[in-house]
């Protein structure tokens, strides 16, 4: 698979949606972790990421302009026991207590689908890092718009190469119905730099009119030590 720019991946992209991207930093010291949103209605862009405890959640800017927190209001990062969950939904939670009970993000994700969201049926996209810098990746997206058939679709990732990350995202454009992401998760290139740098590099890419909020993470492999960074356009 050819290693992409993710920049110019993004900005041929009008309306990619929703975003994980997981890999590893060009020195090798790093996990590298971004989660991106993008809204086109008042209700979708009507947010922003604030820190948590164990990660961030997503809050309405303004609760007035609310019309409808289903599907936009929920945690996309938790850390649980070295693991870092990133997801597109609830499904964070999910994830985190299939991994309390003693299983593991797959057994999780059996027992959740795409988005209720017809026509649209958005793909629930999920990913966890774990201490050792290791990831996975997940799509569950219906089949070419068939709510009656759920395909899961589960990639790991357990030696990453420096300097490489791979990125899944919600749709393939815009369009109406939104077409959903198709193949497996896009490989670009990590370039050298911090945190602050690579979520510059990020939020420039993303379409001006449609994002929203950026959250990246920087996780120091050995020590756990952390670099955040939070962007709100809103």
């Amino acid at each position: 698979m050819k290693t992409q720019d993710v920049s110019k991946l993004l900005q041929a992209n009008p309306y990619p949606g929703r975003g994980v991207l997981l890999g590893r930093s060009t020195d090798n010291c790093f996990a590298v972790m971004a989660y991106f949103i993008m809204g086109r209605s008042v209700n979708s862009r009507n947010r922003i990421f604030l820190r948590t405890e164990d990660g961030i959640r997503t809050e309405a800017r303004d609760p007035s302009k609310m019309t409808d927190p289903s599907l936009i209001i929920y945690h996309p990062v938790r850390v649980f026991e070295g693991k870092t969950i990133v997801t597109n939904g609830d499904q964070t939670d999910t994830i985190r207590d299939a991994l309390a009970a003693g299983n593991c993000y797959r057994h999780a994700l059996l027992s959740r689908t795409f988005e209720p969201d017809e026509p649209n049926f958005t793909p629930r996209i999920s990913g966890v890092v774990k201490p050792d810098g290791s990831y996975n990746l997940s799509i569950l997206k219906s089949l070419d718009g068939d709510a009656s058939c759920c395909c899961r679709y589960f990639y790991e990732y357990d030696a990453p190469a420096a300097g490489i990350g791979h990125l899944i995202h919600t749709y393939a454009g815009n369009g109406s119905p939104l077409p959903s992401f198709e193949g497996e998760p896009e490989r670009v290139a990590i370039a050298d730099g911090t945190a602050a740098a690579f979520a510059e590099t990020l939020w420039a890419a993303l379409n001006e009119e449609n994002k929203v909020s950026l959250f990246v993470r920087y996780l120091e492999l050995g020590t756990g030590k952390t670099d955040d960074v939070i962007k709100n356009k809103y």
